[in-house]
């Protein structure tokens, strides 16, 4: 399929994002022009196909942040799209365990986030209670959240990109843009296969939404500074351990969620990921807050490069609330990469990020629950949109 010369408006990035930003666009204009550009071979190669599959129910994000309102928005439409399209989905629920007494003002801090945040079904469970969820997992205390649940994101991503066909709307692959220039009218997108003049951009492009931003008139910061994840397999007879999704408390300080289980919708169960930088180039290791970042938090770096190196320590991070895993009940497992928008003092941006150059808006940051969140993401980037258009 070839990329169109004109159009009324481009998305790039066919991630789950991208195409939930163009279906929505789609639904609300119906005559108007509109196509994807991804620069993969396949949609959904990057974030999207290669994560844990969790579908978050809101629970870590600071009330009143677009991360907990359109991810309890966006988890409620993201069931009803998997209903409506049949894809395997399933609340397994999930457990994050207080492992001992120091956690638990954490762990109360989750709860009241939940509630603030209307997480449906929340609930505190004593160190028995756990055991009736998981019987295995052991902790002082633990939040259960029944309405996170499982999918194959790539699936979703499929399912998206074919109500697109009903709109129209083309989804160009190998197709990737590399410069953008603004117009009196809209801007151009140089790509692979030549040029597109569009009236209005969107740009949700991942690991290459910094530059082009950039490339379109945006500030620098922040830097989008890539995270490599690793997952490890658990072996087929050992699986009955897990029966849904068990977390830690995770570091408040950081993005991160810690090394977790997963029980994934095809039935393998996960541990990961781990966190490692995984810079693209020269620019990210120069770039301020890579510096700032790595002195910071350079014990939390050694304890990732230990879990990326040994399967051992690895495997020990689960023991601590499944104490029956030893190292050999797992294997090679795999990876995913996760754009992580960095600031130049050193702040890992937690929030998703949507900025805004001439004729065109640019998704700067949206790392986990993005997934979860697209269909909610993509209705505030509609209106956005619509106001551009409005002017």
């Amino acid at each position: 399929m070839s990329a169109p010369a004109e159009c009324d408006l481009a998305v790039v990035g066919a991630g789950i994002v991208g195409l939930a930003v163009a279906r929505e666009l789609a639904s609300r204009h119906p005559g108007m022009s509109a196509a994807v550009l991804e620069r993969r071979a396949t949609i959904a190669a990057e974030q999207t196909g290669n994560n844990s599959g969790v579908i978050h129910a809101g629970i870590y994000y600071a009330p009143g942040s677009l991360k907990a309102r359109l991810c309890v928005e966006g988890a409620r439409e993201l069931y009803e799209l998997c209903e409506r399209h049949g894809i395997a989905h399933e609340r397994c629920g999930k457990l994050i365990v207080a492992r001992n007494a120091s956690e638990l003002p954490r762990l109360d801090d989750l709860q009241r986030w939940g509630r603030e945040n209307a997480v449906p079904g929340l609930r505190w469970l004593g160190a028995e209670e756990l055991r009736e969820v998981e019987p295995h997992c052991r902790g002082v205390a633990a939040l259960h959240s029944p309405n996170t649940g499982v999918v194959d994101f790539g699936a979703v991503a499929r399912a998206i990109a074919c109500e697109l066909k009903t709109h129209d709307v083309p989804v160009v692959t190998s197709c990737g843009v590399n410069a953008v220039r603004a117009r009196s009218d809209g801007v151009t997108l140089a790509h692979a296969q030549g040029e597109t003049r569009a009236r209005r951009a969107v740009f949700c492009a991942g690991l290459g939404s910094d530059h082009l931003a950039v490339a379109a008139g945006g500030p620098r910061d922040p830097r989008i500074v890539p995270f490599r994840g690793e997952y490890l397999h658990l072996r087929p007879e050992r699986r009955e351990l897990i029966r849904g999704l068990i977390y830690p408390v995770p570091d408040p300080t950081l993005p991160f969620l810690g090394v977790h289980l997963s029980r994934h919708i095809d039935g393998e169960v996960s541990l990961g990921p781990t966190a490692l930088l995984a810079p693209r180039g020269p620019g990210d290791l120069l770039w301020p807050g890579t510096l700032r970042v790595a002195r910071q938090w350079w014990r939390t770096g050694l304890t990732e490069i230990r879990h990326a190196v040994s399967r051992r320590a690895f495997a020990r991070a689960a023991a601590e609330y499944v104490p029956e895993l030893e190292p050999d009940d797992f294997v090679r497992g795999f990876a995913g990469v996760r754009a992580q928008a960095l600031a130049r003092d050193g702040r890992l941006v937690d929030d998703f990020i949507v900025s805004e150059t001439e004729h065109a808006l640019h998704v700067r940051n949206a790392p986990s629950p993005a997934a979860t969140s697209a269909l909610a993401i993509a209705r505030l980037i509609g209106d956005r949109v619509d106001s551009l258009t409005g002017r």
